[in-house]
Formats: C-alpha cells, structure tokens, sequence
C-alpha cells in the first residue's frame, strides 16, 4: 500500500468490506519493516478503517414502517 486510506473512501463500504480490508492491510503491516513509512501509512490505515466499523457498529439501523 503507497497512500492512507481515508474516511471519505471508506464511507461507502459496509462492515464486511471493511473487516476484508482491515484484514488486508493488518497483513501488510505484519510484512512492513519497523520504522518504514510503509508502517506508518498501515497503522494510520488501520486507524481510518477501525473507526468506521465502530461507526458501522453503532450507528442505529432503520426499522421498516410498522415495527
């Protein structure tokens, strides 16, 4: 991965997708070297990505009319 990935490109995925690609980038993490800005960029993706499932998790989901 060459660039964060931001809170406005992960608006739109649901909670799977983003698991998917936390898990993703979690393994890049593992293969990055301490200290390289390949580290930083996952760990601050990681971030962007774990604070829009907490969204995904919290937000109340719409009840249909009548429920």
């Amino acid at each position: 991965m060459c660039r964060i990935i931001t809170q406005s490109e992960l608006h739109h995925l649901g909670y799977e997708e983003l698991r998917s690609l936390f898990n993703k980038v979690s393994t890049e993490l593992a293969q990055s070297e301490p200290g390289s800005i390949e580290r930083c960029i996952a760990l601050s993706s990681l971030d962007n990505i774990q604070r829009a499932m907490a969204q995904r998790h919290a937000s109340p989901r719409l009840k249909p009319p009548g429920l």
